[in-house]
């Protein structure tokens, strides 16, 4: 992925990773699109960084999907990169019944919304000069996070349905990346403040070290993440499971 001149749409990007990836990209010198749910939340953030653009889009949704595509397929036909960062990660209890509708909204948000997504917009990406999927997963796609059950499910589709994406556009001229977080400070099951979560500022910085290093990669796993992404490699599986299910 070339770091600059990219025209690049970022679903869940009103807040923590998906907001910090279109500031630090848009300072970059790319074209950057955010989209979101909330439509007060996107007029603020293009009124504090004008040149950003606001698309709202509900990844739940596929006729919000739809009419995204279309919307930027007339505003912005350059568009070369998509970056499928929207997500939700709820706590879960398995013995309550109450709980199937958190996990049904996991599987609609983090892997069906991704999913269309990518199908939708796939076509305007073919044929692009570096051209790019860019998923973001989670460290949990290796290791769950057992009190979050289906968000750790999801992830792990995505890394799979990552992997299968590259092969098949590998004669496409479409590049895949998948992003590889661990736990970082957003409000995402409300770790912002929390000591084990990874501040925000850093994980953007050595995740866009990794990226300027390694234009090519194929994951963007920061020294954080890596002991979860590895641990069947490595034979620690089971350590690092009992690890992440006491912290």
């Amino acid at each position: 992925m070339k770091m600059t001149g990219n025209t690049i749409l970022i679903t869940g990007g009103t807040s923590g990773i998906g907001l910090g990836l279109a500031l630090r990209l848009h300072e970059a010198g790319n074209k950057v699109i955010v989209a979101g749910r909330r439509k007060e939340l996107l007029d603020e953030i293009t009124a504090e960084h004008p040149g950003i653009d606001a698309l709202v889009l509900d990844v739940a949704d596929p006729d919000s999907i739809a009419r995204a595509r279309e919307t930027v397929a007339a505003s912005h036909p350059e568009l070369n990169i998509l970056v499928n960062n929207a997500g939700i990660m709820l706590r879960e209890d398995l013995l309550d019944p109450s709980g199937l509708p958190v996990a049904e909204d996991h599987i609609t948000v983090n892997l069906l919304g991704t999913i269309r997504m990518t199908y939708a917009f796939l076509p305007l990406l073919v044929g692009k000069d570096d051209a790019v999927v860019m998923n973001v997963t989670s460290a949990l796609a290796f290791v769950p996070y057992p009190i979050t059950p289906t968000y750790s499910a999801t992830k792990a589709a995505l890394h799979s349905f990552s992997e299968s994406l590259r092969v098949q556009l590998a004669d496409a001229g479409v590049q895949v990346i998948e992003v590889v977080p661990p736990g970082v400070r957003t409000t995402l099951l409300g770790q912002q403040d929390s000591d084990h979560a990874m501040p925000l500022d850093d994980f953007l910085t050595e995740t866009f070290d990794l990226l300027r290093e390694k234009p090519d990669a194929k994951e963007l796993v920061v020294e954080r993440a890596g002991f979860i992404r590895d641990a069947v490699a490595k034979g620690s599986y089971d350590d690092v499971l009992t690890m992440i299910t006491s912290s």
